[in-house]
């Protein structure tokens, strides 16, 4: 039972960290020289909070599947 809880909480932390890489405009805020590194900070920290409901939405569904029906 530990085993089976300990890669469900590992499968939950990879699909966040896909999940926020993806939604991450690098190579928007990268090349763009106008882009301060204060603006970058901002848009990182706008992107992290956005990404949290969907992120708990991922793990509501990989929990109970019926939810999506």
């Amino acid at each position: 039972m530990m085993k089976d809880r300990k890669s469900k909480a590992k499968l939950f932390i990879l699909l966040g960290i896909i999940w926020i890489i993806v939604t991450l405009p690098l190579p928007w805020i990268v090349n763009n020289p106008e882009v301060s590194e204060s603006q970058f900070n901002t848009i990182l920290g706008i992107i992290g909070v956005m990404s949290i409901p969907f992120i708990v939405l991922g793990i509501a569904w990989t929990l109970k599947p019926e939810l999506t029906t």
